[in-house]
């Protein structure tokens, strides 16, 4: 919720009543141990060596399936999720002894581990709380699809030496990438695979979806707390990172530099990507440009190295739920005009384009545009208390709040515009309504930071009577899918305007132009490819491009002080950030937001993300924009071309090319009869 412009964390006990569409399996319950320690012994029987945990806590992991229905194919899928609850409820001896908390330890650790997704990591207990969450998810995940497996393969005596035939384990990031050293331990611990075999299983079970460009983001843990909370699997990892360098240094002889950035275990940390990379038999960006900074620029050594585990898999969107679903008025017009072949296969959508050169086609086009911009005037009405008008330009930047997609940049224009009105009243302006919506991590102060920033313009500009209505300013509180859709139907611009080279693909400019949004945007991402769809004249590029950003990354960033002091509007509104023009005469409201701008004792670098230096250009594109609004046939032209080229960015397409390309799945035909 947002309170004086504020985002504030609510619970959401969305399970509180139940859910009726879930079925608790207790038969195939797990045991997931966390801490203690491994004793070794050799088994006098077999020889093999064992390794033991002992004194460890462990919870039980519950599995429910919730049913997933295909779209008119009467294939119904499954779900598994995982509750948490004790193994002993409560322990009389220890409540006997006067040791309350040991009584119900296990009990409050279950509940600790499902109660909050992503707790706040900025200290060590939120970092154990999340490893712990992820180890148990994936735990319970390993042991119930080699149990399945060997179900389904010859029962307890199935060779789980074939698993890799029918399993693909896909790590979506590196949050699940707990899993090679999990699978390494069922298969040897359990199942009594020496180290060669569980290796060569896991290698060709496991693949890696790569969602992010930016180092710091690729998950490191601690050792110390790794090593501690999960000491078997911790063990595992050595072994694989002694492998794995020793391999690197037979490749590159006395290459210490190639260790360095290519080690699984380097400077205290256990580094989640590089494990993912050395254990996955595919590993995938979600963009064509994504892909090719990892290759070569973020994981460029690995490229050299294994260039054949390397592909791209640009993402999707589904149209069932972001057109079909979210915009019924524009469903049927185009189910109307070419049939709804398009809900199952949106290629099939490029089959309105001639209806472009129908002046008939293009006003209904535009007509369900403005209804569904109604609509979402009534929900801001009746949620935000604003008044906005459905004929201004609905300029719309919603998504999760982070500095390098530059929300920022985003309401310091805005700040702009409104010092420009305020100057020039006779000025030429096009009424404008700026929508954000976005959620800032728990623990993220700058996003945080940012949204007040948003909620505090708003506040000034909305009541501010002089500038008659032709800016207004929306935070739209609980961003979230069901809102969404109403967002997406109604927006006439979409923002996309992330620091090139940060955004890997992006889903929610995807699903603004199935929408028939054109985008304002920097080349980054999937941005590069939907532009390839519609041609660079029907969107509004701005900034610097990735190769810029990269090389000014490479030479120590910029000097934005050069550019502040050099163009006094653009100083203008950096300065009204700390003259309290925003914040009711508060001066260190948003001292902090000012210094990643300018002051380089603040942060490593000033102005990170080359807010100032896209600044100008960005707000050239936006006179684009209005440019473009005010000639009503070009951009009701543009808009429905955005519709019609969409076809590449579906879901079903993305899916396919992981069937084909990685998991190597062969097709069954259901058969039905009705």
């Amino acid at each position: 919720m947002i309170k004086d412009g504020y985002q504030i964390e609510m619970p959401d006990d969305w399970l509180k009543v139940g859910n009726m569409f879930e079925l608790r399996r207790d038969e195939y319950a797990k045991e997931v141990r966390f801490g203690g320690h491994v004793r070794f012994e050799r088994n006098p029987e077999t020889g093999k060596d064992e390794f033991i945990q002992e004194d460890f806590e462990s919870v039980l992991a519950i599995p429910y399936d919730m049913p997933i229905i295909g779209y008119g194919n009467h294939v119904v899928n499954t779900l598994r999720i995982w509750d948490a609850e004790p193994i002993t409820e409560f322990r009389l001896e220890s409540f006997d002894r006067g040791d309350y908390h040991k009584a119900v330890e296990q009990r409050n650790l279950a509940k600790n581990i499902v109660d909050v997704l992503y707790p706040n990591d900025n200290h060590y207990a939120g970092k154990e709380l999340r490893l712990k969450q992820q180890y148990f998810f994936i735990s319970a995940s390993i042991q119930a699809l080699i149990a399945k497996y060997k179900r389904e393969n010859g029962g307890p005596e199935a060779d789980v030496r074939k698993l890799y035939e029918k399993v693909v384990i896909q790590m979506n990031d590196t949050h699940p990438t707990v899993a090679v050293p999990e699978l390494m331990h069922q298969l040897i611990d359990v199942e009594g695979l020496n180290w060669e075999e569980a290796w060569d299983v896991t290698t060709k079970t496991c693949a890696y979806t790569n969602h992010t460009i930016m180092s710091e983001a690729l998950e490191k843990w601690p050792i110390d707390l790794f090593s501690k909370l999960l000491p078997r699997i911790y063990q595992i990892v050595q072994e694989i990172d002694k492998r794995f360098v020793k391999k690197v240094r037979e490749m590159y002889p006395g290459n210490e530099q190639k260790v360095k950035k290519m080690a699984i275990l380097y400077d205290g940390q256990v580094r989640m990507a590089n494990m993912a990379i050395v254990a996955g038999f595919s590993v995938n960006g979600v963009a064509r440009l994504h892909t090719d900074i990892l290759k070569h620029q973020e994981l460029k050594d690995f490229y050299e190295m294994m260039p054949e585990k390397f592909n791209n898999k640009t993402n999707g969107i589904t149209q069932r739920r972001f057109l079909a679903h979210g915009n019924p008025l524009l469903a049927a017009w185009i189910t109307k005009h070419i049939g709804d072949g398009w809900i199952t296969d949106l290629s099939q959508i490029a089959e309105i384009k001639p209806l472009i050169e129908d002046d008939k086609a293009r006003a209904e086009f535009m007509q369900i545009k403005y209804e569904n911009k109604v609509r979402l005037a009534k929900y801001i009405k009746e949620h935000n208390g604003i008044d906005v008008d459905p004929r201004s330009i609905f300029d719309v930047q919603v998504k999760r709040l982070h500095e390098y997609k530059r929300q920022f940049l985003n309401i310091l224009h805005v700040m702009y515009l409104y010092n420009q009105i305020k100057e020039h009243p006779e000025m030429q302006f096009y009424p404008r309504t700026f929508i954000f919506g976005a959620k800032a991590a728990a623990g993220y102060q700058r996003a945080k930071e940012t949204i007040k920033l948003i909620n505090s313009v708003a506040e000034v500009i909305n009541n501010d009577r002089s500038i008659n209505g032709k800016i207004k300013v929306v935070f739209i509180e609980d961003y979230r899918v069901s809102n969404a859709e109403l967002i997406f139907a109604a927006a006439d611009v979409s923002e996309q305007i992330s620091t090139a080279s940060k955004e890997a693909s992006g889903t929610g400019n995807m699903k603004f132009m199935l929408n028939g949004a054109p985008t304002l945007g920097t080349m980054d991402g999937a941005n590069v490819e939907i532009v390839e769809e519609v041609g660079i004249e029907n969107a509004f590029i701005f900034g610097l491009s990735s190769e810029e950003v990269i090389n000014y990354e490479n030479n120590g960033g910029y000097n934005p002080t050069d550019i502040y002091f050099n163009d006094w509007e653009l100083k203008r509104v950096v300065d009204q950030l700390m003259d309290g023009t925003y914040a009711h005469g508060n001066h260190e409201m948003y001292k902090n937001l000012y210094n990643s701008l300018l002051n380089t004792q603040c942060t490593n670098k000033a102005d990170t993300y080359f807010i100032l230096k896209d600044f100008r250009s960005y707000a050239e594109a936006q006179k684009r924009v209005e440019e473009a609004y005010r000639d009503s046939e070009r951009w009701a032209r543009m808009a429905m071309l955005q519709t019609a080229c969409c076809g590449k960015f579906s879901s079903d397409r993305t899916i396919e090319e992981y069937v084909e390309d990685i998991w190597k799945l062969k097709k069954v035909k259901v058969p039905y009869e009705a």
